[in-house]
């Protein structure tokens, strides 16, 4: 921050604390304060006291952001085009824009990147500290923070702000970008209306959260949806949704709510479908049963493709104890997934639909056997030909697959 932002952040500092106002709750006061402050300013620099502002409105754009915002980030949360920001030290900051990284050309401090961790975190209820030195949370806008501190991270606090967009709403916003074709948006609207249970499978950042919003904007509006997450990141437009999201244990190491806990409360609450984030550990057995019972549902989990997917989904439910073995598990996968959609982050920085799989519900010594819907061929995802093996959901929606997949192979 030069001289001259820094002297007009502290006479308006100065002016809030006399006239005891809360910037938090009205940010035109602090347009406005911002505004004089910056006209007083300018006025001395004219008579030779203090050197001129080259530009008065960004001026008043870094006082405002330093005040209210999240000061040297807040052009970067502004800017549409930046997905993600993430500083590793006060002097390594970047941020990811398409997919892509590259330096931010800006430097902090070590109070600042403190000052901003504890400003994000100010509304959010959760904290960072020696002894709870990860923090997951929401921004008031959406997007998901996370931040280690010292002496987890070597040196310098770690922090990563996943930005929240609201650019694709549905499956036709992403065969618009070139993430699927038109014929598999098709095919995923038609699973969703069955009620086909869908496990998305992907890297980091390759679209998993983006896509399960976008397959939900496909239910009907009449379906009562429950989602669970870690922290919020779904944006679901149907009217009749409840979020939930787990909460940190307390100071005295109490109050923590589970993933496994949500799940478990979802059902109460008459869901029609049940939308898992993202299954880790061992809230996969919990999400099994809750599918098993009947229940349409949709969740994410990171893998390198849609078999080794359903490969960790019957491995993860081992982790909830020692009376959960495979003799449970496989047959309980093969019954209740019906399909497994692929996504992937290219290189370039593209976000695509690699291949789309139907488990038959069989278990061929001690794997799942899946029939390919879709793959890619010459860097278009193309159908195969294949129908999935078990109809009875679509039948029973009164849909038939081969109206978008054609005769069967």
């Amino acid at each position: 921050m030069n001289p001259a932002i820094a002297t007009i952040t502290d006479r308006v500092r100065q002016r809030v604390q006399r006239e005891g106002v809360d910037l938090a709750r009205d940010g035109s006061i602090a347009e406005r304060y911002v505004r004089d402050e910056v006209q007083r300013y300018s006025e001395r620099a004219l008579g030779g006291s203090a050197p001129l502002l080259a530009d008065e409105g960004a001026a008043t754009r870094q006082v405002v952001a330093a005040l209210t915002g999240y000061g040297p980030l807040q052009p970067f949360f502004d800017d549409d085009s930046v997905e993600e920001i993430w500083i590793n030290s006060p002097r390594d900051v970047y941020i990811a824009r398409a997919g892509v990284s590259e330096r931010a050309g800006l430097e902090l401090t070590d109070g600042q990147v403190r000052d901003l961790v504890e400003r994000m975190l100010q509304s959010t209820g959760r904290r960072v500290d020696l002894s709870s030195p990860f923090v997951d949370a929401s921004l008031p806008d959406g997007s998901r923070l996370h931040v280690v501190i010292p002496d987890i991270t070597q040196r310098h606090w770690a922090v990563n702000v996943r930005k929240f967009t609201q650019r694709i709403r549905d499956l036709q916003g992403l065969v618009a970008l070139g993430s699927l074709t038109n014929q598999a948006a098709e095919f995923l609207r038609m699973s969703v209306l069955a009620g086909l249970n869908i496990l998305v499978s992907g890297a980091t950042q390759s679209g998993k959260t983006t896509l399960l919003g976008a397959m939900l904007s496909a239910s009907r509006p009449s379906e009562r949806i429950v989602t669970v997450e870690e922290t919020f990141e779904l944006d679901v437009s149907a009217p009749d949704t409840v979020a939930m999201q787990c909460r940190q244990s307390s100071l005295e190491g109490t109050g923590e709510v589970t993933l496994r806990r949500l799940i478990k409360e979802a059902l109460r609450m008459r869901p029609d479908r049940l939308v898992v984030g993202e299954v880790r550990e061992a809230e996969a057995l919990d999400l099994l049963i809750a599918l098993n019972s009947g229940l349409p549902g949709m969740c994410s989990i990171h893998a390198n493709s849609a078999g080794d997917a359903l490969a960790k989904l019957t491995t993860l439910p081992l982790l909830a104890g020692r009376n959960i073995d495979s003799g449970f598990v496989l047959p309980t996968v093969a019954g209740c997934i019906d399909l497994v959609v692929h996504c992937e982050l290219e290189r370039r920085g593209h976000r695509r639909i690699r291949e789309i799989i139907a488990p038959t519900g069989s278990v061929d010594e001690g794997s799942l056997a899946a029939d390919t819907i879709f793959t890619m061929r010459d860097g278009v995802l193309a159908a195969t030909g294949t129908h999935p093996a078990r109809a009875g959901k679509f039948a029973a929606a009164g849909l038939d697959p081969a109206v978008v997949l054609g005769a069967p192979a």
